[in-house]
């Protein structure tokens, strides 16, 4: 009830703010009553798409006033390849549209989509020569994504050798992810874990989208176990879980009938804040049906189509029956009826977003006027999408005055975290506190995300507040949850050179019995050696001794190469003879650096006995020593390519 009166008083207070800047709204374009004026016009092309009569209609596109936003989300949203084709053919006879970066990159992906590999390379050789003005040549990357969908698995592996020869250093982890999912896809199973080791071995990071491919292949050859063991790691090695992630994994279980399973898979999934979608909804009946009602179904009753929501028809007027779009994905569940197509409006909350960055008096009253159903779903979306959090703000308190709709711990978490992250401290601080007096717990990843946000921002003291509120917002949290957030604080903390409270809460960690793990204590090591802080350096080495901690590779190499920085090859090279003694290996680059730093320092005789103990394994350096402050170490690394090799053993040997 509180909660809601201070939306109301914080909306009452936005709306004074938009009558002062109305006269300045006045002299611009309504942005927000042109978005929903193209919306429409999308919606009359999407219909003439999947009518009988699509022909007759858009020869009609030339009295229309299309431009190249219209016409890259008329693609999008085109039911078909061929459809979509259709209507770039109908676009030559419009002598007044021209083609731009975004409606050539959509007509790529179609030709992808289409398999039409000829047509493709000839819209990439024409965009390179500079035939369409202001279009840059295509990167390597989207070569990659383009004929990764259409799976032509040789031009895939041609354009990244190609474009691997024009750099100095490894491409992207995208494009490892492009060329492992592909391998996936075509059933290359010992490919895709070359591919992953590779990108270990050549030190690209594996981000969010790799852990995703590996889960999914695991998946898809029934190693639920593999599957399900890498995706409990995966907060370990700091990595945020996915819709795709858990989707995958609840399909499989509740096909494999380990439903027990499935239940502890959703309430991890409602504790990371992220919201079911419809694939999961025969997984949710399958529970349903097995007794599970009160695990399924406030999920269920989230995923059920809203009554409020009207379809639209085959009419070149009836698009204005504006509303959400609930899926991901921009295009609309349209029913089987062929003479007469309903689909959901068509919304785009990134673009509506953009159209009302400046939240002007006349815009904020178009989006009164056009009446849209207001789902917490497109409520999330739209949060994520302002590129203001002041903006972002100003929505969050607008919507929650409309009729229908309450705020949730969904829309909540995600508003909150928008402001920490552009360190928004008093608004953040507001809200946490009505959050509480509600009696609304957040979720452990949310505070984590609050932390880790307010370190982009160097915001220590209030990352500091959060984490001591953390019981009272959150509740209790498990002794590895307590570990992720203290290194987070860590994190945030070093960000913001508030190294004597980093210190403290490390001590504080020690008394509790908490040991942080590896890529943390690289992290700190790293943080106060570039600040010459030797003593404390080594007083971390000692600590991860005690613990009983063997360092890796990549926690040597970090400290070789902080020592270095700061002018102390000698303790770099103490540091070296410890690596050595425990049978490990340097990369050729921190060997350089540790030769160099000898060198520049006047010491030539040990610059040369590490040359020549290393020159006999030259051969055998490593490219890269696979690791990363703060959130991943090569042992995990090393820990997640034997899991994944292992479960096809078989097919990589």
């Amino acid at each position: 009830m509180y909660l809601n009166r201070f939306y109301k008083i914080n909306s009452t207070l936005n709306n004074l703010s938009l009558h002062l800047r109305r006269f300045l709204a006045i002299q611009n374009v309504n942005k927000v009553a042109l978005y929903f004026q193209r919306a429409r016009l999308i919606d009359s092309i999407r219909l003439a798409l999947r009518s009988n009569c699509s022909d007759n209609i858009i020869t009609n596109l030339e009295n229309l006033s299309l431009d190249s936003f219209v016409v890259t989300k008329a693609l999008q949203s085109a039911p078909t390849p061929d459809s979509a084709l259709s209507l770039i053919e109908n676009l030559k006879k419009i002598p007044h549209f021209s083609h731009t970066h975004n409606t050539l990159y959509a007509l790529a992906k179609i030709l992808a989509k289409a398999r039409e590999i000829a047509k493709l390379k000839a819209l990439i050789n024409a965009i390179n020569s500079g035939k369409f003005v202001n279009v840059a040549r295509v990167s390597y990357m989207d070569q990659m994504r383009w004929y990764g969908i259409s799976r032509e698995f040789n031009e895939v592996v041609r354009v990244w050798d190609e474009w691997r020869t024009t750099l100095k250093k490894h491409p992207c982890t995208e494009s490892y992810n492009v060329v492992m999912g592909l391998c996936v896809q075509e059933g290359k199973d010992s490919d895709a874990v070359r591919v992953f080791y590779r990108m270990i071995e050549e030190g690209a990071l594996p981000n969010c989208r790799t852990y995703t491919i590996i889960i999914e292949h695991l998946v898809r050859m029934t190693k639920l176990d593999s599957a399900i063991e890498i995706f409990h790691m995966l907060p370990h090695v700091r990595i945020k879980r996915t819709l795709k992630q858990y989707s995958d994994l609840v399909e499989a279980l509740t096909i494999s009938n380990q439903l027990d399973v499935v239940k502890i898979l959703l309430d991890q999934m409602r504790r990371d804040g992220i919201l079911p979608v419809r694939a999961m909804l025969w997984s949710l009946q399958q529970m349903q049906n097995a007794g599970y009602d009160a695990e399924t179904n406030e999920l269920l009753r989230d995923m059920l189509p809203d009554g409020r929501i009207k379809k639209i028809g085959y009419s070149m007027d009836s698009g204005e029956d504006d509303s959400d779009d609930e899926d991901e994905e921009i295009d609309c569940e349209h029913t089987n009826a062929v003479d007469q197509p309903h689909l959901k409006p068509w919304l785009d909350p990134a673009s509506l977003a953009n159209a009302l960055r400046n939240w002007a008096a006349e815009e904020v009253s178009a989006l009164e006027d056009a009446k849209l159903v207001w789902t917490n779903r497109l409520v999330c979306k739209m949060i994520r999408s302002f590129k203001s959090a002041e903006t972002a703000w100003q929505f969050f308190c607008w919507v929650a005055c409309q009729p229908g709709f309450t705020h949730d711990i969904y829309t909540i978490s995600r508003m909150i975290t928008r402001l920490a992250r552009d360190g928004c401290v008093d608004l953040v601080d507001q809200l946490l506190s009505k959050v509480e007096r509600e009696g609304i717990q957040l979720s452990f990843s949310t505070i984590r995300l609050i932390i880790d946000f307010y370190g982009v921002s160097r915001n220590g003291d209030p990352a500091l507040r959060v984490f001591k509120s953390v019981k009272t917002i959150c509740g209790p949290i498990s002794r590895s949850s307590q570990l992720l957030l203290y290194s987070s604080l860590l994190r945030t903390l070093i960000k913001c050179n508030m190294n004597s409270d980093a210190l403290h809460i490390l001590e504080e960690m020690s008394l509790l019995g908490i040991v942080p793990d590896l890529h943390t204590y690289s992290g700190l090591m790293n943080h106060f050696a570039l600040h010459g802080d030797i003593k404390t350096v080594q007083r971390l080495f000692g600590m991860v001794r005690q613990s009983g901690i063997e360092p890796d590779a990549y926690m040597y190499k970090v400290l070789i190469h902080a020592y270095c920085k700061c002018g102390r090859a000698a303790l770099a090279l103490r540091v070296f003879e410890d690596m050595r003694n425990s049978g490990l290996l340097p990369d050729a680059n921190t060997k350089q650096l540790l030769v160099k730093s000898l060198w520049k320092e006047g010491k030539l005789r040990e610059a040369a006995s590490v040359e020549e103990r290393t020159e006999e394994i030259n051969d055998a350096l490593p490219l890269a020593l696979p690791g990363h402050m703060f959130t991943v170490s090569s042992t995990d690394l090393s820990r997640v390519y034997n899991i994944y090799s292992n479960s096809f053993q078989s097919t990589c040997s």
